[in-house]
């Protein structure tokens, strides 16, 4: 007998009996299907709602990874099907198609495959992750599909170029061609085809890079950049152009840096993308920087910071007057941080106004300024012009000059609560770079009141997580003030479905915080080296590779990818 589906989930340990109590409960009231109402009231994913429908109605499970699934079954089916109904031909045997679906009950689909092939259609169930790499393999991601279509037999044997100058088969292409290229339908759509790829796979840059051969494209997926497609050489100019049409930037220009915006609609709302061009012996190499500003804004205590360092933050947080610094490299976080900490201490009483490059997320209740270079609005010009406004607390996006960083010192020091970044290795080199830069170090010491210096590592998949022994020279490697024992169990990801078998998913920071004191004002006052700041550091400083330590015996994340993040980093 066909066990209930409520069986079925709850043997899998996908519910407990309360939640399917309280989802028949809920079926009779809305005449909902019961997968239904667990999958909307979040009990339930929806890969876990299929895979067990598909066990219930006995349907098998296949495995693509380890098939070989022959060319002519392939061409039974075109791409766009394929892509359209996330599914995979199998076999055919006997009048019968075999196919492997994420959805092996969507209806419309298997109506579709039995015009199309005539034949008679065999569901199997398939998790969608295994049938999108599946469908990678075989028929190459709808980006590679495209340029194909566009460039159907290209070779990519284009002769090496002399120079930057734009070429398609021989001619020379003018502002006017390039405009007139870059409208065509096709080409429109494979450049919103490689941002929504890229929106879809989480990725944060996209990179179209210009080779003597090809242009590559790659995408910067939780830190690291991965080579996704490659387009043929004749379509480099036609994609630059049609890029810089979208972002407002100067077609005809290819011979200097341009910056530009884009705003681009994802299926999850509206995205913000930051464009810089660059000019090479290759042409034109392009970086997209994405920002979701449907993404949620992540509350101070979601970071990853330990117990001392958040207590230590909060107090600066809670100070009336002063500078409050994030330092790291460029997506490490820093914005993320600093906009956490406004939502931290926002209150109707105060005023809040923050000046950026440009505004990533917009805050309620808070005024946003964004820096306009072109019209004379830089950093020192927007903060001497906040200062006019009546403000309690200032958030510069940058410190880049001389001239910011003087007028966020007296800012500070005439009552106002300023919060900056700067790009420094670690917190001490905050404080060093500011002097360098021309900042009085008496000023400096009476206006500071911390530095936090942060990094973001990659998390361990929880549905892939496995205990492993690591290697004891990278345990001695990552020795610090903690000390790893060899036999203390660590973990990393087996790599799986839901994490595309890198064992990796999302990140988390790792931080230092460096609170000032009266010791460290002192040291301050008479221009420090980084060791000495360090030696006079309070007692509840933890270094940034203590806290990525921390998080390697809590299960977090790997020991190589804290190596990865604070090679170069000053340590205890």
């Amino acid at each position: 007998m066909t066990k209930r589906l409520g069986e079925l989930l709850y043997e899998k340990h996908y519910v407990s009996a309360a939640q399917v109590d309280a989802a028949l409960e809920s079926q009779k009231a809305d005449g909902k299907k019961l997968g239904q109402v667990l999958r909307d009231s979040g009990a339930i994913s929806n890969r876990q709602l299929l895979e067990t429908l598909a066990e219930q109605a006995g349907l098998a499970k296949v495995t693509l990874e380890a098939q070989s699934i022959d060319r002519e079954v392939l061409q039974m089916v075109p791409a766009e099907v394929v892509s359209q109904h996330s599914l995979i031909p199998v076999a055919r045997h006997n009048g019968r198609l075999t196919v492997a679906m994420a959805d092996p009950f969507d209806h419309e689909a298997i109506a579709d495959l039995r015009l199309l092939t005539g034949l008679t259609i065999r569901r199997c169930y398939c998790p969608a992750s295994d049938l999108e790499r599946a469908i990678s393999k075989y028929y190459g991601s709808n980006v590679a599909r495209m340029l194909r279509d566009l460039a159907p037999g290209e070779k990519s044997e284009t002769a090496p170029a002399e120079s930057a100058e734009a070429v398609l088969d021989g001619e020379q292409l003018t502002p006017a061609r390039l405009h007139e290229l870059a409208r065509e339908p096709s080409l429109v759509n494979l450049v919103n085809l490689i941002l929504l790829e890229a929106i879809e796979s989480r990725a944060s840059d996209v990179h179209i890079e210009p080779f003597e051969q090809d242009v590559r494209i790659k995408y910067r997926i939780d830190g690291i950049l991965i080579e996704k497609s490659a387009s043929p050489k004749r379509l480099h100019a036609a994609i630059i152009s049609r890029i810089k049409i979208m972002a407002n930037m100067n077609i005809a220009e290819r011979f200097v840096p341009q910056d530009g915006h884009i705003e681009f609609s994802g299926a999850t709302g509206k995205i913000d993308i930051r464009v810089s061009t660059v000019p090479t012996i290759f042409g034109e190499s392009v970086v997209m920087r994405l920002l979701d500003r449907s993404a949620a804004l992540i509350q101070l205590d979601e970071l990853g910071m330990g117990p001392k360092t958040l207590k230590g933050f909060a107090q600066c947080l809670g100070k009336s007057h002063g500078i409050v610094l994030v330092t790291g490299p460029t997506g490490s976080g820093k914005t993320t941080t600093l906009y956490a900490s406004l939502n931290r201490i926002y209150d109707p009483s105060l005023k809040i106004i923050t000046i950026e490059d440009p505004v990533e997320y917009q805050l309620d209740g808070v005024v946003q300024m964004p820096v306009n270079p072109r019209r004379g609005l830089t950093f020192g010009r927007g903060l001497r012009h906040i200062l006019r406004q009546d403000p309690d607390i200032i958030m510069v996006g940058e410190i880049r000059d001389k001239e910011t960083a003087d007028i966020a010192v007296r800012a500070a020091l005439t009552g106002h609560l300023v919060f900056s970044t700067l790009h420094t290795n670690d917190a001490a080199g905050a404080i060093t770079r500011l002097i360098d830069m021309g900042v009085e170090p008496f000023l400096l010491a009476s206006s500071l009141e911390g530095v936090l210096a942060q990094r973001l590592v990659r998390k361990i998949c929880p549905a892939c997580r496995e205990p492993y022994q690591a290697s004891a020279a990278l345990l001695e490697s990552l020795s610090n003030a903690i000390r790893i024992e060899p036999d203390v169990p660590l973990y990393h990801g087996r790599g799986c479905d839901e994490c595309n078998r890198t064992g990796m998913s999302g990140r988390v920071g790792i931080f230092e915080l460096l609170r000032i004191t009266e010791t460290l004002r002192k040291q301050i006052a008479a221009r420090p080296t980084t060791e000495q700041l360090i030696a006079a550091a309070p007692g509840d400083h933890v270094s940034m590779r203590h806290s990525g330590i921390e998080k390697v015996l809590a299960g977090t994340t790997t020991p190589e990818e804290v190596l990865r993040a604070t090679q170069g980093v000053e340590e205890d």
